[in-house]
């Protein structure tokens, strides 16, 4: 068999993408995002998977977004099935980043629960950019669900997915507000004021809303 010089700079690409220094990977994630092959795509997800820089993952996701959709999105959501977090996480970014609604199916409730924050997170995201028209109620009140999960910016995500949402969210909001754990009520009470003011900052809305949660909530609890 002959190798080309193609087939050389491909070869060259690849095993830039596993270089020990991180600026040569972001450098080989342009160049195969620059110039892309659908025979780069199997290694991009799996670089996706445990590349440990942030800004090289994102490259990653740029150059898996310049290929082909036909490609990209069977290896994607076959990714959001993986064991490992970090693969589930950056497949579900990047498909909120490719935007293709055929992926919705993917987005199980399973993975909008996931144990790990990221990749919730992660999930979060992608469903309010891949929700179909019609179910957006549906998803407002599985993530309403998740009120008052984790630390600020876990609890931050899950405010900007349902203010994402729109004012479909204002029932399931209510809803919270009259929850019996005030941390749910809180936030339920800063998600509604980003939802009315979106300049507001996080910070101030959630320790507004968690005066008003203590005072008015259920039972005044103070804890």
């Amino acid at each position: 068999m002959t190798v080309t010089g193609q087939d050389t700079d491909q070869v060259r690409m690849l095993r830039a993408l596993e270089h020990g220094s991180s600026s040569v990977r972001l450098r080989a994630a342009l160049a195969v995002g620059t110039a892309p092959d659908p025979l780069f795509v199997a290694e991009l997800v799996r670089r996706c998977a445990v590349e440990p820089e942030f800004f090289v993952r994102d490259m990653l996701t740029w150059a898996l977004t310049r290929h082909p959709v036909s490609v990209t999105l069977p290896a994607l959501l076959g990714e959001v099935r993986s064991d490992r977090a970090q693969a589930r996480s950056q497949a579900l970014h990047t498909l909120s980043k490719v935007g293709d609604r055929r992926a919705w199916p993917a987005i199980t409730p399973a993975l909008l629960h996931d144990p790990e924050d990221e990749v919730a997170r992660s999930a979060w995201r992608a469903s309010v950019v891949l929700v179909p028209p019609g179910e957006e109620a549906s998803l407002a009140a599985e993530l309403a669900k998740q009120l008052a999960r984790g630390g600020k910016e876990t609890r931050l995500s899950l405010s900007q997915a349902l203010v994402a949402l729109g004012d479909v969210v204002v029932p399931v909001l209510l809803a919270a507000t009259a929850a019996p754990d005030p941390r749910v009520r809180a936030h339920a009470l800063a998600t509604e004021r980003l939802l009315r003011d979106p300049d507001a900052g996080f910070e101030s809305a959630v320790e507004e809303a968690k005066r008003v949660a203590v005072l008015d909530g259920p039972g005044h609890e103070g804890r």
